[in-house]
């Protein structure tokens, strides 16, 4: 009987100290780290990371979403076909939030960035099709522990670039803090959370996710540490898989290290493939919050390195409109509308087509997302639905009151 072999769609990190015996009385020092390569990196909502690369032996760049919770690293299922490339089906699965499938292989292929050659990739196959259609771009790929563990990895924020590094001794920069995340088959780090009371959990260490905190349903039930008169409010989600349905409220506090975050909008869902792993962990923190730390992932030595910057004081998003927009044949739609939300009473329906949103014409999918996210202020839509021409207005609601 053959054994199927799972891969978690979330970071698998290694390290291990090496020493000579004692007796031989010496010690191996690695040699500094030096860097290799910059390369500028683009974010799109929710602070998630798009880099670019090339795979061999093709032209053109590709983007990558650069993710810490990948055990692997992936494309996309149409880029694949576009690219004529034949995968190797295997048993093999993999896990995210709203489903588990098999997967098939492309092995042995290389990736050019500017100034850096990663060969010796085993490429998964999977459909990242829902991905393109939320962030109204083409998502090819999704790039984990397979590239990230081979370097040490430096995200700045502030001038939205990545630097790869060797492997080596590094000196961390002087404000920070240094968080020692537990190594196993994936990467949990220790937070506080509080709110009806405080909890200590470990979570998901997942900067390739596009919200804050997620919780799962069991987690909030079992712990009690959520208000009971706090309003939840209903919430489409998208993941590896397809879509799920989410809850979305605030909590008191989230603190990470040392550093405290106070109203956090957070999220809560039916983890009914066990991704977080519970009760050993409780959900995941995403980069909502990582996005305001610059970060220096060294796989190697189990070092997540986190200094605040520009972006720390950033106030959170705390809109609901209950409205999901979708990129899909370069066509801004509405996907999901939740019920009993702003978006319904106002009368959209899913598959309007938007032609506006506060008299921006542009058909830019990020732009529109940003118009819709400021909380108490009316927004005015021009949809289409049936070949008619019309218009909606409906005020954004505000989750923290």
């Amino acid at each position: 009987m053959k054994l199927k072999k799972t891969i978690y769609c979330l970071a698998f990190f290694v390290f291990a100290l090496y020493h000579q015996p004692a007796a031989a009385q010496e010690e191996f020092i690695d040699p500094p780290s030096r860097n290799i390569t910059t390369i500028p990196f683009i974010q799109l909502s929710g602070g998630i990371i798009i880099i670019q690369a090339r795979l061999d032996p093709f032209p053109d760049t590709m983007n990558f979403v650069l993710d810490t919770g990948s055990s692997g690293i992936s494309l996309d299922s149409a880029t694949v076909a576009y690219l004529g490339l034949k995968p190797t089906p295997t048993e093999r699965t993999i896990r995210g939030i709203a489903g588990i499938r098999k997967v098939s292989f492309l092995y042995n292929r290389k990736l050019y960035f500017p100034g850096l050659t990663v060969d010796s990739l085993n490429f998964h196959i999977n459909d990242y099709s829902i991905l393109t259609a939320v962030y109204g771009e083409r998502i090819d790929g999704i790039m984990g522990y397979a590239v990230l563990s081979r370097y040490i990895i430096k995200l700045n924020y502030d001038s939205s670039k990545v630097t790869f590094a060797t492997k080596g001794t590094i000196r961390y920069p002087r404000n920070g803090y240094l968080l020692k995340p537990d190594i196993g088959q994936l990467v949990t780090q220790p937070l506080r959370v509080r709110d009806e009371k405080t909890i200590h959990s470990r979570f998901l260490f997942d900067i390739g996710a596009g919200l804050c905190v997620l919780f799962s349903r069991d987690f909030i039930d079992d712990s009690l540490f959520l208000d009971k008169k706090r309003k939840r409010y209903l919430k489409e989600g998208e993941g590896l898989g397809g879509k799920i349905d989410m809850e979305q409220t605030v909590i008191k506090e989230v603190k990470v290290g040392p550093y405290r975050f106070r109203n956090v909008p957070v999220f809560i869902f039916n983890d009914e493939y066990n991704v977080t792993s519970y009760p050993n962990m409780g959900g995941l923190l995403g980069n909502g919050i990582m996005r305001r730390f610059n970060v220096i992932l060294n796989y190697a030595r189990g070092d997540i390195f986190i200094s605040p910057n520009s972006h720390y004081a950033d106030p959170f998003d705390y809109s609901y409109t209950g409205l999901e927009l979708y990129l899909i044949n370069r066509i801004i739609i509405v996907g999901d509308v939740a019920k009993g939300s702003p978006a319904e009473a106002a009368g959209l329906q899913e598959g309007d087509e938007v032609i506006a949103v506060n008299k921006q014409f542009n058909q830019n999918l990020n732009q529109y997302k940003i118009a819709i996210q400021t909380p108490n202020e009316k927004i005015r839509l021009i949809l289409r639905r049936d070949g008619v021409i019309f218009e909606l207005e409906f005020k954004v609601k505000n989750i923290l009151r």
